[in-house]
């Protein structure tokens, strides 16, 4: 049950009416708990006794957290000392559990390959093999795994930890954000659930995230995504010129992919009343590559801010100490997507982007003519190559996790000529465009992400609520006239 088929929009329209025909907030959540149990049930329903076991913990883990010290005692001192490490433990104790989980099912054939490979054992080979083959990663474990942890860290600093189950599960297994996020914090969440039904602008909005989201996923990234399998699947024939055209569009199939399935899991949750957090904000017209952290996947970046960057100390021990720390949050971003080297190298290549521009920052604040030359026209567009290309090319390694595969690329980028075979079947029988068809196409997609972005930011322009709900129908009609047959599956959904 995809965003994108007629089983789920039965099932939005039941849950919406249902939800909002009960007057009861406790009947509600009931509701809620239920739907998104069945959503889940669509796509692995073998795994919902392990999403409700873990969330039963990590609750009874955070009610630990948040009972208060005894002060009968009369040693205060040794009282709110002993009270602490026990917190801590507790803390430590939920945040093993949730990253024990996430490894028992995403990252034991990764490890046992490494060892084997390194040490010379077939017997973890073949462990490896016999895991990979029989043990199937539940979908949206990361980000599952990713929220229980910042909520333990939460109420550990001293967000209040919740006391009722019902209102805790209805959080951590919200269909809507379940699979692939964003990531949401319980108390910003929860803060929500007592809200009353949205207005018809509200109501309007969510619809049109809903299209938005449709015709980013149906109409651009499943089509964009044909060229970018038979590419990447044909390595030896492909040419430079291919590999190129191939690389920049999945970087615009990766957005479009993941950020039309965040606008409709955010339209869907406005209609229930809900506002999950932006997820995208144009990352693809940033001048630096912390910008562009800022800007994609923002809850991720929030989380490895937060949970990660500042408690290793962030930017407050030294310059050595800010890069390392940035190389080692990048690394673990990096793996937290996949269990493969191509994301290791993935996430150091951004973090080693972060360094040089940190350094690159320093170095500006101590020379007035390169902080000027940065905020020139020029200097901005020059910005902004750097970033893309760097972005682009780190794609490569996302793409293809395999080492081999994704060097293979590297190496063929240029100078090398395609085969008239590949031309043949790529571009003449399965797609029916020429590479400059194709690339222009590419180019007016970027194209109108910046005339939005300008509307949207220096405009200050909004599509009227009327008007967005007229263009709801059109938009929809033309995902079920345009989409390819068979749509591709979210690419997060591998995360």
């Amino acid at each position: 049950m995809t965003f994108i088929s007629f089983p789920y929009v039965l099932f939005l329209l039941s849950l919406v009416v249902i939800y909002w025909l009960l007057d009861q907030p406790r009947s509600r959540l009931w509701v809620l708990l239920i739907a998104s149990l069945i959503f889940y049930a669509s796509f692995q329903v073998y795994y919902i006794p392990l999403l409700l076991v873990a969330t039963w913990i990590n609750f009874c883990l955070g009610q630990a957290l948040s009972i208060p010290p005894d002060w009968r005692s009369d040693d205060w001192q040794f009282t709110q000392q002993d009270w602490n490490r026990k917190r801590l433990k507790l803390l430590w104790l939920g945040i093993g559990l949730n990253v024990l989980l996430l490894f028992g099912f995403k990252y034991i054939p990764f490890t046992l390959n490494t060892i084997a490979a390194v040490f010379g054992w077939t017997a973890a080979k073949e462990v490896a093999q016999w895991t990979s083959s029989n043990l199937i990663t539940p979908i949206g474990i990361s980000f599952f795994c990713f929220e229980c942890i910042a909520y333990l860290v939460d109420v550990y600093r001293g967000a209040p930890a919740s006391q009722q189950w019902l209102k805790f599960s209805a959080y951590k297994l919200f269909f809507a954000k379940l699979l692939s996020g964003p990531i949401t914090r319980y108390h910003i969440m929860t803060g929500q659930m007592q809200q009353t039904r949205p207005t018809l602008d509200r109501s309007a909005e969510g619809l049109w995230l809903i299209a938005c989201g449709a015709v980013k996923k149906g109409l651009l990234a499943d089509n964009i995504g044909i060229l970018v399998d038979l590419s990447f699947q044909n390595l030896q024939r492909a040419g430079s010129g291919d590999l190129w055209l191939a690389t920049i569009a999945y970087g615009l199939q990766l957005y479009l992919d993941f950020s039309g399935y965040v606008d409709m899991a955010r339209g869907s949750a406005i209609l229930l009343g809900f506002n999950l957090p932006q997820n995208f904000d144009f990352p693809y017209l940033t001048t630096s590559i912390a910008d562009f952290w800022r800007r994609w996947h923002m809850t991720l970046g929030d989380w490895l801010r937060n949970y990660l960057y500042f408690p290793l100390g962030g930017s407050r021990q030294g310059l050595f100490r800010t890069c390392l720390n940035l190389m080692i949050v990048m690394a673990i971003a990096g793996i937290w997507h996949g269990a493969a080297w191509g994301f290791v190298v993935w996430g150091l290549l951004h973090g080693l982007g972060l360094v040089i521009h940190r350094l690159t920052d320093t170095l500006s604040n101590r020379l007035p003519w390169l902080k000027q030359f940065w905020r020139q026209p020029y200097g901005i567009v020059v910005a902004w190559l750097l970033t893309q290309v760097m972005v682009m090319l780190s794609w490569i390694f996302f793409r293809l996790p395999n080492l081999k595969d994704s060097w293979v690329v590297i190496q063929r980028l240029w100078g090398h000529a395609a085969d008239a075979q590949f031309t043949q079947k790529v571009y003449v029988e399965a797609i029916g465009l020429q590479p400059l068809q194709i690339s222009l196409l590419l180019t007016a997609i970027f194209i109108l992400m910046a005339i939005a972005y300008f509307c949207d930011r220096a405009l200050k322009l909004q599509l009227n609520w009327n008007v967005k709900l007229m263009l709801v129908p059109v938009c929809l009609f033309a995902v079920w006239l345009l989409a390819p047959q068979g749509a591709l599956p979210y690419i997060y959904f591998d995360f």
